[in-house]
């Protein structure tokens, strides 16, 4: 149930948290979530995570402790479960041949590309594992799947709150099945790669209000509702239909404290109703973004696209280029659908903005 404490909202699962605020920070990978951003969330009642998908070991372990010199309260880290991929060679030869125009008009160098492979893949994931058991971070998300009963084993002697995400309900019902302690329900709205790990992409394209209420009803453990939340209302419409809290990341990509590109900022701050869509030309994985060049050129090519990560890494160099460029063309501007909604603002401004207005609409305990 939900209460209101005064100015809070408290439930069970933000109490366990030790969260003043039913708002998570979504764990945007990639250099978004700075030590800046992760610790003023973490500072202001609501809970910071590391987006630590495409981190090493190292500059993992290099974060949390930069954290930690920030904040005292807790945070989160967010690792993208490995799954099994191959290199098809006619594959990549084909998409190396459609990229080749704009590696031209980037000014892009040839380069010696480092493959990435499943077994590396694990290796990176089992030594991330550990380092969040040393650095006894209290909270552990997942997106991309589900890890082994050894991993969840492993989190929960040491106490770690464990957190999965789910597209669908069969999806959550998986993440509960297998001991996670809360599931993220992502709705299609959400910006950023889709979650899907056992549905197929067209199969997860579920909005968030219908998704709530659905998986509210099949499982027992907490609901964090994910997906185009940007303000009070989205967070009072989620919390009524039985969420625990809100995953908010678009709202918080826009903030002063993110590590967002500001041409990417710019662009959601200037987004129009309709500008996101869905691709994988960039990375070979669906995800939701602003319409751009690439994304617009490639469309009739990416169902024949390598996957995840191998396309991801074909056009990593494009990326990089596009943004020391400034160039929004070629740049992987991930966005929620609601991304009019986006302010210039402080983490400290969003956060009581979302939750001052929302309480105008609840009544305290026996009022």
């Amino acid at each position: 149930m939900i209460k209101s404490e005064g100015k809070y909202l408290k439930n069970e699962f933000t109490n366990r948290l030790n969260l003043d605020y039913p708002i998570i920070q979504a764990p945007m990978a990639g250099g978004i979530t700075t030590s800046r951003l992760v610790s003023a969330v973490s500072n202001n009642g609501a809970l910071g995570m590391i987006g630590a998908g495409y981190m090493s070991p190292i500059q993992l372990r290099e974060q949390i402790k930069e954290v930690k010199l920030f904040t005292s309260n807790n945070f989160g880290v967010n690792l993208f479960v490995p799954n099994d991929f191959e290199i098809n060679e006619q594959e990549v030869e084909a998409a190396t041949s459609l990229l080749k125009p704009y590696r031209e008009v980037l000014q892009i160098q040839d380069e010696v590309i480092s493959w990435p492979n499943t077994s590396d893949a694990i290796k990176i994931f089992d030594e991330q594992i550990q380092v969040i058991i040393e650095e006894k971070v209290p909270i552990c998300s997942f997106t991309f799947g589900i890890p082994s009963v050894d991993v969840i084993q492993r989190l929960k002697h040491q106490g770690i709150v464990i957190i999965g995400t789910a597209t669908t309900v069969i999806e959550a019902i998986a993440i509960e099945k297998i001991g996670m302690d809360a599931v993220v329900v992502q709705g299609c709205e959400a910006g950023g790669h889709r979650g899907n790990f056992i549905s197929a992409h067209e199969e997860s394209l579920i909005s968030l209000m219908s998704l709530i209420p659905q998986v509210v009803d099949y499982v027992r453990i907490p609901v964090i509702a994910a997906g185009g939340i940007m303000d009070n209302g989205g967070l009072m419409a989620s919390l009524h239909l039985g969420a625990s809290a809100v995953q908010m990341g678009t709202a918080f990509l826009t903030c002063e404290e993110s590590g967002a590109h500001p041409v990417h900022k710019e662009a959601i701050i200037h987004a129009k109703d309709g500008d996101t869509t869905f691709t994988r030309a960039f990375s070979g994985k669906w995800a939701r973004g602003i319409s751009n060049q690439f994304m617009h050129e490639m469309k009739d090519y990416e169902q024949h696209l390598p996957e995840f990560p191998i396309q991801n890494t074909l056009t990593q160099s494009i990326r990089k280029a596009a943004a020391a460029q400034n160039n929004k063309e070629f740049m992987s501007l991930w966005s929620g659908q609601n991304s009019t909604l986006a302010k210039r603002e402080t983490v400290e401004e969003l956060i009581q903005r979302v939750m001052n207005y929302g309480n105008l609409f609840l009544m305290r305990d026996g009022e």
